[in-house]
């Protein structure tokens, strides 16, 4: 991977080690894919290797890894495996966003660094089926009643990323004697915490994101870590992971592509298709759409770990994820239509690569609210002058 948009040391070390890692952890892409199967193998080596522990502060015994560094990584993880890329994003994500909100009380801040550094995993279990996605701001069904010191859990969560490879939980749920929504971290090993055996869906399929089911869940108060709508306003870059994994998988379908038309040489043609300048177009726009939303995603990442108090960017960091994936959608068409009709052979990673950019439509921010969001935005700075 190379870029002039690469800058720090920890880029260029993890760089060289998951590009070691390729092709071990494309191995079991196919397999998993059509089994539906998480990347235990792809997962437990980030465990290892220390990646888990990246966006964790250095005063806390992590790497410190720069929002601008998990966004240069996750693309090439995802460029690699999108499975694997997207299922450990949403974990050195969040990780990255807790210490740099700092809202739990510190005890169980220092709790959960230390789990991280004995190789925890952890994802946010928000969405529901009732209420579709949790960035619309539906109240969810699950709630949590105070009995003593303990909370006590029920309902069901959707698309739980990494289901089966979770350590940790943070479940949002509705406080009742609150009248508030609040965020619970639970062990995955929790009494009445079930994973049901239920995501059949047509990409990322090796996320296992299936359903969290809490039954009686008991949690001590301590560990209502948030209520939703209180602290600081706070722009969440670290949401970047998801387009970052998708931009990754843009960039497999491109090289796909490219090594396919220097290598194809049906017998109507002299040389390799390469050399034809309707493939060579389409090459073109392909570069030219990767070139383009590499810069926007990449951009912000660096502004927002830059800003100043007074600063926002919460305009760019939803049109990132907007511009990627749209980007990234036309990048995976034209590679099938240099590949052509053998771009739809099971056997080949590009099909995979079509679904698997089909599910970052329904990851948040979704393109219809942040087209209203930034429009708001806009409408407001103008009026004030």
């Amino acid at each position: 991977m190379r870029s002039i948009l690469i800058q720090s040391d920890i880029q260029r070390e993890w760089i060289e080690k998951l590009e070691a890692q390729r092709e071990q952890f494309q191995s079991y892409a196919q397999s998993n894919d059509e089994q539906s199967r998480f990347p235990y193998e792809n997962i437990q080596w980030l465990v290892d290797s220390g990646y888990t522990q990246l966006t964790l502060p250095k005063a806390y015994g992590g790497a410190g890894a720069t929002l601008e560094d998990m966004v240069v990584l996750q693309t090439l993880l995802g460029s690699i495996d999108g499975a694997t890329a997207l299922s450990i994003g949403w974990h050195v994500g969040l990780v990255g966003e807790l210490f740099e909100r700092q809202l739990w009380d510190k005890d169980v801040l220092d709790e959960f660094a230390e789990a991280v550094k004995q190789g925890a995993l952890i994802n946010r279990a928000v969405s529901e089926a009732e209420t579709g996605s949790p960035t619309r701001g539906g109240r969810p069904s699950t709630n949590a009643k105070l009995e003593g010191d303990t909370y006590i859990l029920n309902g069901v969560k959707t698309f739980t990323s990494m289901s089966r490879g979770l350590t940790h939980v943070i479940v949002a749920a509705y406080i009742p004697e609150k009248d508030k929504v609040g965020f619970f971290y639970i062990p995955k090993e929790a009494e009445g915490l079930e994973v049901a055996d239920n995501w059949n869906v047509v990409g990322m399929r090796a996320t296992e994101s299936h359903d969290l089911i809490l039954n009686d869940v008991k949690v001590h108060q301590k560990y209502l870590v948030e209520i939703k709508g209180e602290g600081p306003k706070f722009q969440n870059g670290w949401l970047l992971h998801i387009p970052s994994t998708y931009l990754g998988i843009a960039q497999a379908a491109r090289n796909y592509a490219l090594d396919f038309s220097l290598t194809h040489s049906p017998n109507s043609i002299e040389g390799t298709i390469s050399d034809l300048p309707v493939v060579q177009q389409n090459l073109g726009k392909m570069e030219t759409k990767l070139l383009a939303a590499r810069h926007m995603l990449w951009s912000t990442a660096h502004a927002y770990q830059n800003l100043g108090e007074t600063d926002h960017i919460a305009a760019e960091t939803a049109a990132s994820k907007v511009i990627v994936m749209n980007e990234g959608l036309d990048v995976v068409d034209l590679a099938m239509r240099i590949v052509g009709a053998k771009s739809l052979e099971m056997e080949r990673p590009l099909q995979r690569y079509y679904r698997d950019m089909r599910a970052g439509l329904h990851n948040p921010p979704m393109e219809d609210m942040t087209y209203t969001n930034i429009a708001r935005g806009a409408l407001e700075e103008r009026q004030q002058g």
